[in-house]
Order: structure tokens, then sequence, then C-alpha cells
């Protein structure tokens, strides 16, 4: 058994976890996750091209896991790996950090010593395809061919680099953009052995990477029933006890806030997720296979997850400069509030046209019966344009508009923003890079598709008709239900939701699973565009996982061209899954709790 312990589950995450980690129980293998979409661009833009503040935490504890023969694995890399091995090992010196090795005869004395190493610093490249990417980008959601020059690019590597420098004797491996479960399944592969026709073991451990990756998303951060979970502002990040079989048990170390429970554990499954076949370079894993099994207190076994063969290609994260935008947000206030919004837009564009600028996005947001906040976005190729020119003109209405007129941001310039653009290549046409100690490692020959693979799995959709084949199901038809009452939807649900490029994913799952027949055949694609109307005029795929008493939603198109270039207030539809707990729907009156509060008005 192999313990892999997390401690980032983003750039910008609690810089205490490595050592509340390190020092809270036992681990061998030390994880942390940098790398989202935006982080590419975010380093792009920057003097520093890899993760500084994985430095701030290894400067806490590299000495005690070196000590411990704890391995550390993060793709703190990010865009130049290379140097951010340097400044470990250039940190390891600084520290006066080495290894005890075993005895040696000292040559002048002539009597047994302690012979010692310096700390071995793996870096793992090739994921950066800049100078070497097809003449056409094609969106491989949306089918478009990318006309603006990358800024980026990056393909999505796997575990076995990371398991070829674990093999060499590094005690500390920087990747750039990997998978966010390789960052597991790497660990995995060096102890117990995995080839590429492990397909079920190395499934299960991409399943045990995706819970473990986001931090303490596993183990209650997040979660929509929140008030479930003991002591949540000090939630502790989560372990996973990662088996030869590839099953594993996610826990934390005791002591610790917060909770892992099938729900927690569920929750985490379903997010940033698309169809049941979760596609990847080591394999497929089947989250439709996936079985949790609550073992104790805080200790949920993942097991029975069936692997496929990985496609063929690898997934490219390409980021460009998209132009300027800027923001100016206005509070409307009490009565007749959309005819406050309409009077707002006609003066704003009374003083600049609308049609001055590539692109315009208004949206309304209640905040409350009579709140709501008036957000208009603009975009343009110049920066002039879409600056002052654009937040002067807002400015100007403020004694010449509706009633009760304020806003929330100053006049100010436009800035850049990016777009996310994921493409394909033949994963053959990507070779990772291993140095250790600045010495090339050698790495196994990358495995190959066996012919016949699965095709991914069709959805229920409402908009458009997809394509592939429909993956098996064993949903129960729903029973005959009598009385129905008109409640909000959280009252008998969880919901996680996320962003994947452009689209968004949400997850919904019932909190006792006897509903869950009545919630499939409830909760339809069609019923999403009742429910979120910002959904309305998207295609919303809808996918089953009964197994886990689930199902997922992909909304197509929701963040347009990416995290950096959506306009949206909740920019990385981190709030969809609680805006549709929210909504009111009939909901058999036997399935309801007895809380007043969860009952329409």
């Amino acid at each position: 058994m192999l313990r892999i312990a997390n401690c980032s589950g983003f750039y910008g995450d609690r810089l205490s976890a490595a050592r509340e980690m390190v020092e809270g129980g036992p681990i061998d293998v030390l994880t942390g996750d940098w790398l989202a979409e935006l982080t590419m661009l975010i380093l792009a833009r920057g003097k520093t091209r890899y993760a500084r503040t994985f430095l701030t935490q290894m400067e806490q504890v590299l000495g005690t896991c070196l000590d411990r023969g704890i391995k550390v694995v993060s793709n703190a890399g990010g865009l130049d790996p290379a140097a951010c091995a340097e400044a470990v090992h250039d940190l390891a010196l600084q520290l006066g950090l080495s290894i005890s090795v075993g005895a040696a005869v000292d040559p002048i004395e002539g009597r047994g010593r302690l012979a010692r190493r310096t700390v071995r610093v793996a870096h793992v490249t090739g994921d950066d395809l800049m100078g070497r990417l097809p003449g056409e980008l094609v969106n491989m959601d949306t089918g478009e061919t990318l006309d603006a020059p990358p800024l980026t690019a990056n393909a999505y590597l796997g575990g076995r680099p990371i398991a070829a420098a674990l093999s060499a004797g590094a005690d500390v491996v920087v990747t750039g953009r990997c998978t966010d479960a390789a960052l597991v399944t790497g660990p995995g592969i060096w102890r117990h052995g995995w080839g590429p026709g492990d397909l079920d073991a190395l499934a299960g451990s991409v399943v045990t990477g995706h819970v473990i990756e986001c931090g303490c998303q596993a183990t209650g951060g997040n979660y929509a029933f929140f008030e479930e979970v003991p002591d949540l502002a000090r939630c502790g990040f989560p372990i996973a006890e990662l088996h030869a079989d590839g099953s594993s048990v996610i826990t934390k170390h005791p002591g610790t806030g917060g909770l892992v429970s099938v729900g927690t554990v569920t929750a985490q499954l379903l997010y940033e997720i698309g169809t049941p076949r979760y596609l990847g370079p080591d394999v497929t894993a089947r989250f439709d296979t996936v079985t949790l099994t609550q073992e104790g207190p805080d200790r949920v076994r993942i097991s029975g997850v069936r692997g496929e063969p990985p496609p063929d290609t690898l997934k490219v994260a390409v980021n460009c400069f998209g132009g300027f935008r800027n923001t100016m947000t206005l509070v409307l206030t009490g009565l007749d509030i959309p005819a406050k919004a309409r009077a707002a837009e006609e003066a704003i564009w009374s003083r600049v046209p609308k049609d001055a600028f590539d692109q315009v996005h208004v949206e309304s947001t209640p905040l409350d019966g009579d709140t709501a906040l008036l957000r208009i976005t603009v975009f343009d190729a110049d920066q002039k344009t879409a600056g002052r020119r654009f937040s002067s003109a807002v400015v100007e209405t403020g004694l010449a508009s509706y009633p009760g007129f304020y806003g929330l941001t100053p006049p100010g310039d436009a800035s850049p923003y990016g777009i996310y653009w994921p493409v394909l290549v033949p994963a053959n046409a990507v070779e990772p890079v291993i140095t250790l100690d600045g010495r090339p490692i050698p790495l196994p020959p990358a495995p190959t598709t066996p012919a016949g693979a699965a095709a991914p799995p069709t959805a229920t959709t409402h908009g458009t008709t997809p394509t592939g084949t429909a993956a098996p199901t064993t949903t129960p038809p729903a029973r005959p239900y009598g009385e129905t009452a008109e409640a909000r939807l959280g009252a008998i649900v969880g919901a996680r939701s996320g962003d994947k490029g452009g689209n968004a994913n949400l997850g919904v799952w019932p909190r006792d699973p006897e509903a869950y027949p009545w919630l499939a055949d409830h909760l339809t694609a069609e019923r999403i565009h009742e429910l979120l109307p910002e959904t309305r005029g998207l295609r919303v795929e809808r996918f089953e996982l009964p197994n886990l008493a689930a199902l997922n939603f992909v909304i197509h198109g929701l963040l347009g061209r990416g995290v950096a270039a959506s306009p949206l207030l909740d920019a990385q539809a981190k709030a969809l899954g609680e805006r549709l707990r929210a909504a009111v729907t009939s909901i058999p009156v036997e399935l309801l709790p007895d809380t007043p509060r969860y009952f329409a008005k």
C-alpha cells in the first residue's frame, strides 16, 4: 500500500498544507497540483514561469521528507520545469540538506563514517509544443480553427515519465503540464510495477488521483451539505492509500477538520468531468464502474474501476491573446429592476454606441428580491476602444440614469484577456523527456492502443444530437410516487460544478440513493434548461452514473472561450450547482425533509 498525500489543489492554495501533511502522520509520497488551464496563461505573462509557492512549501518540509524517505511529486514546474527543478536543488543547498546512503570508510582515519549524497531532483519536459504544432489548430469542443498565434501550447502527459524518474532514484519530481491524475498514477506505476496492460489498476489510480488532486474538495470543502462537515475552517487535506490492484482508500490525518464520506468523495468524482469514459494518456477510466464504500469514520474505499486502452491522441491546452476587455458593474435596487436595467443600458449606449465594440456581454444577477447587479463587459481588439472610452461613458450617466444609481467599479482602462483552445495531437508525436540531476533518463516505449477500443458513450441531450455508442446503464425505472410539492431541488440533492474549457459540468446526486430513480427520471437535459435560464439555447448533454447514484451534465459553450475570456460573474461555473439546488421544481412529498426553508414561497 502506498500512502499518497495532496498538499495543493491550485496555485494559491494553503501554504501550510505541505507541513501539515508531512507532520500529521505517515505518508510515502507528497503530491501537489498547481496547474489549472488558466494558470498556464498566468505563468506565460509572469516573470517566473513556474509556481514559486511550491518552493515556499518545500522550504518547510524538504528536510523532513528526505529524512523520512517521502517522495515529492508536483506539476509546479509550469512552463519551465527545468528552472523549477534547479530552484529546488538550490534550496536544498541553502538548507544544507543531504541524504545518508550507508556506511563508508574514512580514507584518513581508517574508520567507518556515514556516506551522504545530495538531493536528487528530476524534471519532466516534452509537454511544451510551441513550434511543433500542426498547421491547423482545430478546437476539440467546437470544431473551429484558431486564427491567432498561440502564447502557450502544452500537451497533457501521463504518469509514466514520473514513474521513470522515481525509479531512477529521484527524491523530488517536478513536471510541466501533465494530467492531474498523473501525480498519483506515476507513483503507483513506480511502486506497484504496473505495465501498459494493467488497465484496471491504472484506471483505479486515475480515479484516485481525480479525487485527491483538488485538495480539500475531497474532505468536505465546497461540499453541498457543508453544515454536516465538522471544523470546516481547519479542513484537512486528503490522503489516498493506493493498493496494488488499483483500489484505494481516501482518508485524512486524524485530528484535522473536514469529512471523508461517500458524499464528499462522490462530489469530487463529479467535478469537471464529461463522458463516463475519462480519457487519459495512460488509460481510459470508466467512471461508470466506480464503487464507493464507507469503511469507517473518514475512510472511503474506491474499488471496481475498469480500464480501457488510452486514446491514440493527447489533449493540448493552447492559450492565445484574445484582445482587451473592460467591465463595469452597477447596482439596481428597489422597484422595477428590469426597467432600471433597460434605462441604464439606454443611457450608456447613447454615449458610446454598442456596435463600436467587437463584442458586448450584459449580465443581470439578482442578489435578493429587491437588489440585482448589472454587469456590462465590452471586448475589442483595440485597448483604447474597450478602455476609458467605455468606462467613462458609464460614469457620465451617474446623474442621468435610473433612480438609486451607484456602481461597484471605478472607471478604468481595459485589460488583456486570453483564449483557451483545446486541441488534439497524435500521442506518438509527443515525446516526454526526463532529466535527473542534469542527465537524461530513458523512458520505456509508449504503449500502443489495441484495436477495437470502445467509443465514447452517447449522452441524452437537449439542443443537438451527439454521436457515439451508448454505454450500458442499470438505472432502475422510477416507481410511482403520490403527492408532490413545489420545493427547492437542494432539499434532496447535492451538486458540484466547474469549468471544462468553454463548457461547464454539473454533477448531481441525491442524499438518499433510494431517490436516484426519481432524479434520473425527472432531471432531464430539457429540465436543466427550465431550471437554469442561463443554459437556454445551449447544448446540454446528460450522462448517467447509476453506480454513484449520480447524473452529470455538460453545458456546452456556457463559458465562451474559457475562463480567461469569460465575462460571467461566475466565470468558472463554480456556483452553477448551487443555483440548480436553489431552483424550485415538483418533488414527491415522501422524498422531502420536513424543513420549511426548502419549500417554495
